[in-house]
C-alpha cells in the first residue's frame, strides 16, 4: 500500500510559449498528484495572471486537469506574485480552494507553515513597496475592472520589468536582494510557533537549517520548473525535494 503524503509544488510559470512545462504539468498530475494525500501549489502556477476573465487556452487545458484530480485529491492554492489577483471563479472552475498568504497547517502531526515566500525577500525594498501596494484589495478590485486588453498590457510591460531588475542585480553580482533575509526566517516561524516552513518564490530549492529560538528548525525553498519539474513530497517518515528534467525543452 503505498505510503501518505502530500505533495507541494510552485513557480511553475505556466505560459503558451513553454508547452514543455504545461505537458510536465499534466503528466505531475496524472502521475504523482493522483496518489497523494493533498497538493498544494504555492504560488505563481502562471507566468502572469491577468484575470479570471481571460479567455487563453491553457487557463481552460489547466483548469480542466486540475478539476479532475480534484475528484479526488483536495487542491489548495496560496497566490504568488504573478498570480495575486486569481480569483475565486477560477478557483471552482479547476478545483481548488484558496488559502490566506500565510497558512500553518499539520502535516502528520507536525505543524507545518507555508507560503509563496516573496514577503521574506525583504532586501529588495523597491519589490517590497510595490507588494505592498498591489496587495490593496481596492486597488485589485481597480485593476480587474479595466478592459482585458489594458491589463495585457500591464502584464506585458511587468514581465520587461522583472527581467530587466534580475539581470541589473545579476550585473551587480546583488542577488542575494532577491532571495530571503535570513534573519527574517525564524522571527516569522517563531511568531507562528513552527519549526517547519515550505515556500517557493526564489527559485533557488534547498533545505536550509534555522535556529528558531534555540530549536533545530528547517526551511524548504521548492524550486522553479524552467528547466525541471520540482516538487516536495511528505510523509510523516520522510521529506523530500524531487527533480525531474523537462524532456522538450
Amino acid at each position: 500500500m503505498p505510503t501518505a503524503h502530500t505533495l507541494f509544488i510552485a513557480d511553475l510559470h505556466l505560459a503558451a510559449d513553454r508547452p514543455d512545462i504545461t505537458a510536465a504539468f499534466l503528466q505531475f498530475l496524472s502521475d504523482k498528484a493522483i496518489a497523494a494525500d493533498a497538493l498544494y501549489i504555492l504560488g505563481d502556477l502562471f507566468e502572469v495572471w491577468i484575470g479570471d476573465d481571460n479567455p487563453e487556452p491553457l487557463l481552460d487545458t489547466v483548469a480542466t486537469a486540475l478539476s479532475a484530480l480534484s475528484q479526488h485529491v483536495p487542491i489548495y492554492f496560496i497566490h504568488g506574485n504573478r498570480d495575486f489577483v486569481l480569483r475565486q471563479q477560477y478557483a471552482h472552475r479547476a478545483g481548488m480552494q484558496l488559502l490566506p498568504q500565510q497558512q500553518v497547517i499539520d502535516l502528520y502531526g507536525t505543524p507545518t507553515l507555508i507560503m509563496h515566500g516573496d514577503s521574506l525577500c525583504t532586501l529588495d525594498i523597491a519589490y517590497q513597496r510595490f507588494r505592498k501596494w498591489w496587495n490593496q484589495p481596492w486597488w485589485q478590485w481597480l485593476l480587474l475592472k479595466t478592459p482585458l486588453k489594458f491589463r495585457q498590457g500591464i502584464a506585458a510591460k511587468a514581465r520587461r520589468k522583472s527581467a530587466a531588475n534580475k539581470a541589473h542585480y545579476a550585473a551587480k553580482q546583488q542577488v542575494q536582494i532577491m532571495d530571503v533575509t535570513p534573519e527574517e526566517v525564524p522571527k516569522l516561524m517563531a511568531d507562528a510557533g513552527v519549526l517547519k516552513l515550505i515556500h517557493g518564490h526564489t527559485h533557488r530549492p534547498a533545505v536550509h537549517q534555522v535556529d528558531v529560538d534555540g530549536k533545530p528548525g528547517e526551511r524548504y525553498v521548492l524550486g522553479d520548473w524552467y528547466s525541471q519539474s520540482s516538487y516536495l513530497s511528505v510523509s510523516a517518515e520522510n521529506w523530500q525535494l524531487v527533480f525531474t528534467p523537462l524532456t522538450d525543452h
